[in-house]
């Protein structure tokens, strides 16, 4: 990508890149800001440095980083504070050519750089979608009728944390609200009925997004009819998900599975999701989307219909699509298309 842009260097300090570039460390300090406590910088002639002030870089080295891998350049904190752009002169004085970006201005393509996954990005990935899956099992288990949405969101942030895990994203809806908002962040609602809870499980820089339905005693036939509807397309969408089938391509797959369970306004109601990694998202499906799939390229499907909603997370291989975030003893929907069987999350009942 340097090379191809014609830089010296990049200079990467957003967290998401950070944990990317370092096979799952972090430089967050401040989880309100994008930007982290330290920076890496990666020159065209293979150089690889780490530049952080004298408060962060003892444990950088101690916890984070080895010395290996990125030579440190230590500065003093005051001397960061005198000047926006110290950091990036200071990074522009180690490099021999002078054009220098940070991975802000380069963002686009910087996750072009991290779309294909590495065997043990795999691994890992896999690992977090197994442990991910397994603790909002846990949480559902150990919910009850009456609880609310705050404090189901809580139980859901702690067995989360227990594995290493961050909910970057934690929505949580009872009853109605179920078919009010797609993005229902948690009140102070009980429960009673019907329940929804989401998470996008963070660990090592990755992020595995899942979505359970749970129903206290018999399910509704309404809610049993749309969910089995977007099982079906999510079935469709990871059948679709291949090697060169572009956004805008993925988007028209799942438009045309709505319409044919005749739910064809839903796909106006929410995005249905895309690329996933670093990032919740790294692109989502849309009418004008010219982004590609890649093979060994993680994707989070999560098509939804007034009061239901599915969602797992897959990775792409050379030997299909493969589910991450499955939860064990969790109903499962099987929708079989062109002679292959894709299994989605049903609606538990309590």
């Amino acid at each position: 990508m340097l090379e191809r842009e014609k830089l010296g260097g990049v200079l990467i300090n957003a967290q998401h890149n950070f944990a990317w570039l370092t096979g799952g460390a972090t430089n967050g300090i401040d989880l309100s800001r994008e930007n982290g406590a330290a920076s890496l910088l990666v020159t065209a002639d293979g150089k690889r440095y780490i530049l952080a002030n004298n408060i962060e870089m003892p444990r950088m080295l101690d916890e984070e980083i080895s010395v290996t891998d990125f030579e440190p350049v230590e500065y003093s904190w005051q001397d960061e504070k005198a000047t926006a752009r110290f950091v990036i002169d200071l990074a522009k004085s180690l490099i021999t050519a002078s054009e220098i970006a940070t991975d802000y201005q380069f963002e686009s393509k910087m996750a072009h750089c991290r779309y294909r996954l590495t065997p043990d990005e795999i691994d890992r990935y896999k690992s977090l979608g197994d442990d991910a899956g397994a603790a909002v099992s846990k949480v559902i288990k150990n919910i009850e009728p009456g609880e609310s949405e705050i404090k189901i969101a809580e139980k859901m942030r702690y067995e989360l944390a227990a594995n290493g895990m961050a909910s970057v994203v934690t929505l949580v809806a009872a009853d109605e609200r179920t078919s009010q908002y797609r993005h229902p962040v948690p009140t102070s609602k009980r429960w009673n009925k019907t329940l929804l809870l989401v998470t996008c499980a963070k660990r090592g820089g990755l992020i595995a997004s899942l979505s359970r339905m749970v129903c206290i005693g018999e399910m509704p036939d309404e809610l049993k009819h749309k969910t089995e509807a977007a099982a079906y397309v999510n079935a469709c969408q990871m059948h679709a998900t291949r090697p060169g089938v572009t956004g805008a391509a993925l988007y028209q797959v799942a438009a045309n599975a709505y319409a044919e369970k005749g739910f064809a306004d839903e796909i106006n109601r929410h995005h249905q999701g895309g690329a996933s990694g670093y990032r919740t998202r790294d692109w989502v499906a849309h009418p004008t989307s010219s982004e590609v799939v890649q093979e060994n390229q993680a994707f989070a499907w999560n098509p939804s219909i007034t009061g239901t909603k599915v969602e797992e997370t897959c990775i792409l291989t050379a030997n299909g699509i493969e589910t991450l975030t499955a939860s064990s003893n969790f109903p499962i929907i099987a929708t079989v298309i062109d002679g292959q069987t894709y299994l989605s999350p049903g609606v538990l009942s309590k």
